[in-house]
């Protein structure tokens, strides 16, 4: 098939390099001349992995291109993607300026039946007024789709081809077909392809995401209920997973959760319940408990050390979760942003994340690439980012290095007990130290 992605940002790109990896042919749209002519030199620009392999694989084998022209990109395409942008306004709710301009421009070269899926995570509502936009200046036959995507970073490319579901919101037999004959090569072993309306898939990919969002802050509230009690979240989360109608899956407390998705969803479902008249209490509290776990977890490094001025913090892990250079909405920033604000010198390092670290504080802080060297003098280090090289570190080296012997760990990596047999002050999520 002819497609059309319109977008080349994190979900445009693993959406039209995976399509063309199936044999489709793609072209992915963008109107930053910069970027498209990054990605026709062979750089992706985004960490992900096994995403550069499969650009260039595809690209090479001229079934993925890169343009800026609106015209070539949209004329010969059936299916057209929007995965534009739509970033959060100050009050939360999804801003659909990017959205509504792309419809407009493709509206003017749409010159036979086309059908136009929504990939981007967009309100309620907004795939039909994306029809009425398009319709509204050309009357050529078109169908309009929502197909949202449940892509995890870091294993975006993999999740797009083992998909638990695809999930596609059609209004016509037409282009329920058409989007059936795409995605059935996704489909060898099982049909996984969930047809429904266009609201209700709009919908899910809200609602799915904020369920998610819910665990993670109900897990970190009962995870700071162990620690008053002296309890041990660790036990409490294996007896609650044993438990089948709950599952093993988002029951490890933290830091809470960032990235693009879920702060950003959740907000954008309060907002979506607003201005539909309905009270999202829930979603409000998820988002409430997810804030304060940043500041409950700084607190207790302030408590241990009562003055933070002049310390030597020691971080790993910057990213908001592993395998991804992704740092938006990331507890390490609130982490340093407080430890900066308290006097503190800080050292950090992130096998990824690094050079967006340097973007946002610059030469307020010191960058390490080496694990342990930037350990050399602290008086303290801070987990923030599960990273599977922080899981086995040789603890005599860290000793070694460090001044004084105190890990505050907001990922709960290491046995509790061990640390102390160590020598270590050891703090994480839902374990009280003073218990020992």
């Amino acid at each position: 098939m002819n497609i059309c992605v319109i977008g080349t940002g994190y979900v445009g790109l693993v959406t039209g390099s995976c399509l063309s990896d199936s044999g489709n042919n793609v072209t992915c749209l963008d109107i930053d001349h910069e970027k498209i002519n990054l990605l026709k030199e062979g750089k992706v620009g985004i960490y992900e992995p096994g995403l550069e392999n499969i650009v260039l694989r595809n690209y090479k084998a001229k079934r993925l291109r890169f343009t800026t022209d609106y015209k070539k990109a949209i004329e010969g395409s059936t299916i057209i993607f929007l995965a534009v942008s739509t970033p959060p306004k100050i009050d939360g709710s999804a801003n659909l300026e990017y959205i509504k301009k792309a419809s407009k421009e493709l509206a003017k070269h749409i010159n036979d039946y086309k059908v136009i899926v929504t990939k981007s995570t967009v309100p309620v509502g907004t795939t039909h007024l994306i029809k009425k936009i398009i319709t509204e200046i050309t009357d050529v036959e078109i169908d309009v789709a929502s197909n949202p995507e449940f892509l995890k970073e870091g294993s975006a490319v993999n999740d797009f081809m083992f998909p638990d579901r695809i999930v596609i919101g059609v209004e016509s037999k037409k282009s329920e077909q058409i989007l059936r004959d795409l995605y059935e090569p996704f489909m060898r072993k099982e049909d996984r392809i969930v047809f429904v309306d266009i609201k209700s898939s709009e919908v899910s990919k809200y609602a799915s995401n904020s369920m998610l969002a819910t665990r993670i802050s109900f897990m970190n509230e009962i995870a700071n209920l162990c620690e008053e009690v002296g309890a041990d979240i660790g036990n409490v989360r294996k007896i609650m997973s044993r438990d089948k109608r709950i599952g093993k899956e988002f029951l490890y407390p933290g830091l809470g959760y960032g990235g693009s998705c879920f702060p950003k969803d959740i907000k954008a479902l309060i907002e979506v319940g607003k201005s539909n008249n309905i009270n999202m209490d829930l979603c409000s509290s998820v988002d409430k408990v997810n804030i304060d776990q940043r500041e409950i977890f700084f607190n207790k490094i302030k408590s241990y050390f009562k003055s933070l001025k002049g310390l030597n913090f020691a971080i790993w892990g910057l990213s908001f979760k592993p395998n991804t250079d992704d740092i938006r909405e990331a507890p390490s920033i609130d982490i340093v942003k407080n430890l900066l604000e308290n006097g503190a010198k800080i050292s950090v390092t992130d096998p990824a994340a690094i050079n967006n670290f340097k973007d946002l504080f610059g030469d307020k802080i010191q960058y390490f690439e080496n694990n342990f060297d930037v350990l050399n003098g602290a008086n303290c280090l801070i987990i923030n980012t599960e990273w599977s090289v922080y899981r086995q570190p040789d603890f005599n080296v860290i000793k070694q290095r460090m001044e004084d012997y105190v890990i505050f760990d907001g990922r709960n990596l290491y046995n509790p007990k061990k640390l102390k047999e160590l020598g270590f002050y050891y703090s994480n999520v839902g374990y009280s130290p003073k218990d020992e």
